[in-house]
């Protein structure tokens, strides 16, 4: 697919001369890290998911306290432009609608693409730093214009994409995303490794008036990007009845069709609790941050809601926390669960109670009312 992409972007350019010579296979890579030099703008690429681009954040965070003076752009699917621009360490965004090429191929395509790689091309970087090592990512790394950075051929998670890079870097497997991320920007940027503190540097803005929020909430995030991430709706269902019983209101928020009648359910099993209408991602940040606590699964909203310093319980049905699952604070980011267990309620409810969210009391004792301390 990479070369019908790399085939059909030099044909929509007059002549392809322009193209093929950016595209053309760089000179041997270099992994070694550069001495720190004077430069002024950094590009970011860092397309997706949601999760993948809040786990680039505490190394935007890195950059500006060593560097305040480095103007920072960021490349990232349109879905989430929003995101970037909550840390004001980000200067600009441009969006690139990659995931909506993939469902429209051919519906106009080439227009729009070449669009974006003009806005791409149209300013001059120092460092453009691609941290997700993907061949798309690399492709649009090296359409843009400035010294290319990647990871190296053994930590980079497709490969061949290292040979999109001016200058690779080795960074060493095993470890958190987030971690990995903070690594990999030390190194090209030629910066000391990072801090051991961990601060992703966003805010956000108040939730809308209109949304009529009670003053003391907790948050369920109940989608998720495929089924296999999916807790139970009967499980749903329990907690937020439970929490009902504690006086705590839940607020629910949905993005699609499935999701909207899945948070009608809960609505319906829990007095109190209330269905959002559908948001974008900068209002639903004002919710989380607004929050008492977060209840999510294995999604970018829930990572959102670490980013954001709120106590975030992740459940895992699926996959492994171990390398991208919540990190934030000690006791304020909880996963629990893993590839073939299944958290239950009662589980649920315990770790709240471990986070201080509500009272071990309450848990231990359904007949309480007011659990919340």
């Amino acid at each position: 697919m990479m070369l019908v992409l790399r085939q059909c972007l030099i044909t929509l350019t007059r002549g392809g001369k322009a193209l093929n010579t950016c595209l053309a296979k760089p000179a041997l890579n270099l992994e070694r890290p550069l001495q720190p030099v004077k430069f002024a703008r950094l590009l970011i690429v860092k397309t997706s998911s949601m999760g993948d681009v809040v786990h680039m954040l505490p190394a935007v965070t890195d950059i500006r306290r060593a560097r305040p003076e480095i103007q920072i752009d960021w490349v990232v699917d349109e879905a989430f432009a929003e995101l970037p621009l909550l840390h004001p360490g980000i200067r600009r965004v441009l969006p690139a609608p990659l995931r909506r090429w993939r469902r429209q191929w051919g519906r106009g395509l080439g227009q729009e693409l070449l669009g974006f790689i003009r806005l791409l091309r149209a300013e001059p970087y120092d460092l453009i730093l691609d941290t997700q090592g993907l061949l798309k990512s690399a492709l649009i790394t090296r359409l843009a214009r400035g010294l290319r950075c990647g990871p190296d051929v053994r930590s980079a998670r497709e490969s061949p994409s290292a040979w999109f890079y001016d200058r690779t870097y080795a960074v060493a497997r095993g470890r958190h995303a987030v971690d990995r991320n903070r690594e990999l920007a030390a190194l090209a940027l030629g910066l000391p490794p990072a801090a051991d503190s961990l601060d992703y540097g966003v805010t956000a803005p108040p939730a809308p008036a209109e949304l009529g929020l009670p003053a003391d909430y907790m948050v369920c995030l109940h989608g998720a990007s495929r089924a296999s991430k999916l807790w139970p709706l009967g499980c749903w269902l329990e907690l937020v009845r439970r929490l009902a019983e504690l006086g705590i209101k839940v607020v629910l928020p949905w993005s699609s069709g499935q999701e909207r009648e899945r948070a009608e359910a809960m609505a319906a099993a829990a007095p109190g609790s209330q269905v959002l209408p559908r948001l974008a991602l900068r209002p639903l940040a004002g919710v989380l941050a607004g929050a008492r606590a977060v209840v999510g699964l294995d999604s970018g909203l829930s990572h959102l809601a670490v980013a954001l310093d709120q106590p975030t319980l992740a459940l895992y049905l699926d996959t492994a926390p171990a390398l991208t699952g919540l990190l934030g604070k000690p006791g304020r980011a909880v996963n629990l669960g893993g590839p073939g267990g299944k958290p239950m309620p009662a589980d649920v409810l315990a770790r709240l109670a471990a986070m201080g969210v509500i009272s071990p009391a309450a848990v231990q004792d359904p007949r309480v009312k007011k659990g919340m301390t």
